[in-house]
């Protein structure tokens, strides 16, 4: 089986993505200083992503027609992004990181400006550390008071290809 690499790499300018920059700056409130960066666009198994310094630190999450460039798990970490958080139990991370979408129950807290259909960072409840990224499909106060149900649908996990993908 070929292994999943990335595809269509291009170097850019930091004026080719600039509207894209302050896209993600304006939601999430962090200032993500790519100016100075070395950077690039790849294409990875269905999804568009920016690379700073070779890193993937962008994707183009779409779902039902809808598209929003949000960091991925590298960039999160990166950037301290504040925002649009979910928090987890210990006994949620196992499911998280085999690919399982969240559902309600795991859920300890939430980030009260989510709403449904809006990307969202799961973390665990103990270090505050980015362990999946998805769409929600509950609000922030729904997630913290349900007890059933799917509450994340979820897109790029730690452990999945890309956070492994080597983009040297």
């Amino acid at each position: 089986m070929p292994t999943k690499r990335l595809r269509r790499r291009t170097p850019l300018r930091f004026k080719q993505i600039k509207p894209i920059s302050n896209e993600v700056e304006t939601l999430l409130g962090v200032p993500l200083n790519l100016s100075s960066s070395f950077l690039e666009e790849a294409h990875f198994d269905g999804v568009d992503l920016i690379l700073v310094d070779r890193v993937p630190k962008l994707m183009c999450l779409s779902d039902n027609g809808n598209e929003i460039w949000f960091p991925t798990l590298r960039g999160l970490l990166d950037w301290e992004v504040r925002g649009f958080w979910v928090e987890v139990d210990h006994g949620a991370i196992p499911y998280l990181m085999n690919g399982a979408d969240c559902m309600a129950a795991g859920i300890q807290g939430a980030d009260n400006s989510i709403e449904h259909g809006v990307p969202v960072w799961i973390r665990d409840e103990l270090h505050g550390r980015p362990l999946a990224i998805g769409w929600s499909l509950m609000g922030g106060d729904e997630m913290r008071n349900s007890q059933r149900g799917k509450a994340i649908q979820t897109v790029h996990w730690v452990g999945d290809e890309l956070w492994s993908l080597d983009s040297n």
